[in-house]
Parts: C-alpha cells; structure tokens; sequence
C-alpha cells in the first residue's frame, strides 16, 4: 500500500466534492440543520401544563392553593370552571389537562388539622406527560400542606435528594448528546455511501481499476477527505451545543475528538460498504439512510432505555455503534469520563471500524474479479 495513491484518490474525491454543491450542503448544512430542529423539538420538559380549577370551597386557603400550582412555574390556570360536569368537557376538547377538585369543606378541615382530600384529574392520552403532571402536583400539594401547617407534621423519613451531573434535570442536557450522535452516524453513512456508486454510474470505475491502485488504497483514499468533512461537522455539532443549547461540555475536549475518529471511521466504512454493495447512488442513498438513521434514532438509547427492551432488541443493539458513541458522548459531555471508564466503548467503536473496513475491501475485490 503506497501513500502516493492514497493521496491522489482522495485528492480526487476532494475535488469532486468542492465542484458538487449539492453534496457540500449536505455536508455542512444538513447537520446545522438537523441539530437546530431536533434540538429544538425534542423535549422531555413539561411546562406550562393547561390546568381547570373546580373550587367549591371558595376560600382564602383555596385561592392560596390555586397561586402555588400557577407560581410553580409548571401550571398554567386557563379556566376557573362553575360545575362538575365541565371538567369533562374541558378534558375532551384538549382545553385542559390537568384538572383540580377542591371540594367545599377544604379550608375548614385545614384549620382543624384533619386530612382533606383534593382530586386531580390528568389527561392520561399522553402517559409520559400525565406521570410527570403527578409528580408535580404531588410536590405542590405537599408544600402546601407543610406551609399551613406550620411545618408542624414531621415525616418519618426526611429524604436529602442530591442530583448529579444534570441538577436542573433538563432534558436538554442529555438530548444533544445524543442528537448529536444519530446525526453523524446519518452523515457519515450518507457522506461515503455514493462515492462508488457514483464511479460505477459515471463510468469511470474501469479507469480505476485499469490502474495499479489497489482496492484499499481505492477505499482509504475515499475515506480520507469525507472523515476531515465529517470531523469538521462534530466540532460544529459540539459547538452548537455548549454555546447555543448551553449542554456543559465537563470532560477533555481532545478525549471526545479521539473517540469522535473512530466513531467516523466506522460510519464512512459502512457507507463505503453500502455504496460497494449498491452501485447506483439512489439505492445506496435509502439503504444508507435506513441502516443509519433508524438503528441510532431508536435502538441506541438515544430516546430509548435500552435496559427497558425485549431481550432480543437488546442483542441486537449491540452491533450498532451509535449505542456507544451515545454513551460516550453523554459520559464525557455531562460527567467528564475519561478513556479508563469509556474504554469498553472505546474497544467495540475500534472493532466495528476496523471489521467494517475490511468487509469492504473484500466485497469490492469481488465486484472488480
């Protein structure tokens, strides 16, 4: 393998790049863009949740209550119903999602020191929104109660709850991480998934082959301008997500460019493979975007736990790298990991490149033979 070759084809391919604008934008922009619309529309967050108010107590005590759910920041009072009856309708109509019930003797069994219920209907069509609607109204409600009280109910256990690298528990924080991985596993499937197809289309693969390049130094070759194309897209993605999103970027930057490579190195081989395997642009283009897009989107733990999985999911997340790339990034973003406590990720990226690699050689030896 001689260094001379593999400059010239991905000098080569370089300039075919420069003189496609259409593979540029690609190359630049579809990340940017991607990065800012799933950035964006992706939230765990729950804010600003609909709320009906049905109070038949109409006391001072119930007005309190009604400003502690509106104050907290996580309900918005949209409508103060006059019956029963209209929580139904405000419910079915989507007015409302959350729903309070304060019935008329709750003040007075306040100031008497007994229990005194309050009914919270949640629209549960939703059930992610409707399980952390609970949990709010739950955390109002008790506060509440330990203000009118006077703080003189003592629990039997006081919990000291302390989070850990993401205290604010956004959402954000952990969604970018791995946004960001999904997107560059599309990227570098699609980046070299038309380099050979494109060859075979044009016509000029026999002139290739006529020379004495051989098949790797043909591969390396193309891989090389695509994996400083695709480097530059991850130092835009990590860009946008410590200056825009505000993602805290705790672990070594040069640690995240290193495991960055491989992950690269992975993804362009198996375009490379995919493009070997297509030979026509199209047909690689959807394969690449299939094999790409939806086994890191889905089966990566990006949005997924993959502890809560069947069984055999959970096997097969274990030959896709977007899995550990997600945890790499997530490790180092948010929990400042180092290369001894990534290193099994580290091995399984390594090994999937390399095993991908050289698949593909070997599969375009067998189409020029």
């Amino acid at each position: 393998m001689k260094l001379s070759r593999i400059r010239a084809i991905a000098k080569k391919e370089l300039i075919q790049v420069l003189r496609d604008p259409l593979s540029l934008a690609m190359a630049f922009l579809m990340p940017v863009i991607l990065l800012f619309i799933f950035g964006y529309a992706i939230t765990m967050d729950v804010n600003n949740l609909r709320t009906v108010v049905y109070d038949l107590d109409r006391s001072s005590l119930s007005r309190e209550l009604v400003s502690q759910f509106r104050e907290s920041g996580y309900f918005t009072i949209v409508a103060t119903l006059e019956q029963g009856g209209d929580i139904d309708a405000a419910l079915d109509a989507n007015r409302g999602q959350v729903a309070l019930w304060i019935p008329e003797d709750f003040s007075e069994n306040l100031r008497r020191g007994k229990s005194t219920p309050l009914q919270v209907v949640v629209d549960g069509s939703d059930s992610n929104t409707a399980t952390i609607a609970l949990g709010y109204v739950e955390a109002v409600a008790e506060r509440f109660s330990q203000r009118t009280s006077g703080g003189l109910a003592t629990p039997t256990i006081d919990p000291r709850v302390r989070v850990w690298y993401n205290p604010e528990l956004k959402s954000r924080n952990y969604i970018i991480p791995g946004l960001i991985a999904v997107i560059m596993a599309v990227i570098a499937a699609l980046l070299t998934s038309l380099t050979i197809a494109r060859e075979w289309e044009r016509g000029t693969m026999e002139q290739l082959i006529a020379t004495p390049v051989k098949p790797t130094e043909l591969i390396a070759g193309k891989l090389i301008p695509y994996f400083f194309i695709g480097f530059i897209d991850v130092a835009l993605s990590v860009a946008m997500a410590t200056l825009i999103f505000d993602v805290p970027l705790r672990g070594s930057l040069l640690l995240l460019a290193l495991l960055s490579s491989l992950f690269l190195f992975g993804g362009l081989s198996l375009g490379i493979l995919i493009s070997v395997a297509a030979r026509s642009q199209l047909v690689a283009s959807q394969i690449a975007m299939v094999v790409s897009f939806l086994p890191a989107f889905l089966l990566s733990g990006f949005m997924y736990a993959i502890a809560n999985m069947p069984t055999p999911l959970r096997n097969v997340t274990r030959v896709i790298p977007a899995r550990y790339f997600v945890s790499i990034l997530k490790g180092i973003f948010l929990k400042g990991s180092t290369l001894r406590l990534l290193a099994a990720e580290t091995a399984l990226l390594a090994l999937f490149g390399v095993v991908v690699f050289i698949l593909s050689v070997r599969k375009f030896r067998k189409r020029i033979v």
